[in-house]
């Protein structure tokens, strides 16, 4: 029995570090605010094979980063989810936001936003549920950042609203 726990070991060991397998449900998002386009720029940071398997869960079907014939469905898909799962508000008024697109990696997906143009944001709230239609469990890290001001809050589900002041 001890030789085939020794056996073992290393291939749990191993697959820890593959992206089949992850402990840990947790996504990026920093809302960055540019003076100089008067604009929020969003970029969110997802492990890959858990936004595939959002998607997925979300629309039916399969989506695969890392195969360009799945990248019209996936921009397409990736727009709409964002449009439910991510929300801003400056000042006490909505934001539009227009999905960008996004870039991914081996294991990571950043997915990019932009606000419409606003002018100078005292108050900053955010709705960030990203991957919370897949895991009890995720944590989304929101860093908020307005004029070199950066303000962090780490939101675990079910909580999606971050509130901060400038």
């Amino acid at each position: 029995m001890k030789k085939l726990w020794l056996l073992l070991l290393p291939i749990v060991f191993l697959l820890s570090f593959t992206k089949v397998w992850h402990p840990y449900h947790v996504g990026s998002v920093e809302i960055n605010y540019s003076s100089k386009s008067k604009t929020f720029e969003v970029t969110g940071r997802f492990f890959l094979d858990d936004l595939e398997n959002g998607l997925g869960k979300k629309y039916g079907g399969s989506f695969h980063f890392n195969d360009n014939k799945y990248k019209a469905k996936l921009n397409e898909a990736l727009s709409k989810y964002c449009q439910d799962y991510f929300k801003l508000k400056a000042d006490n008024k909505f934001l539009k936001i227009n999905y960008i697109g996004y870039e991914e990696d081996q294991e990571s997906v950043n997915v990019y936003l932009e606000s419409e143009p606003v002018a100078n944001p005292k108050k900053v709230e955010a709705a960030v549920s990203f991957l919370y239609n897949l895991f009890d469990d995720q944590i989304n890290i929101v860093h908020i950042i307005v004029n070199g001001d950066r303000k962090s809050e780490k939101l675990s589900y079910p909580n999606r609203y971050i509130f901060k002041t400038f």
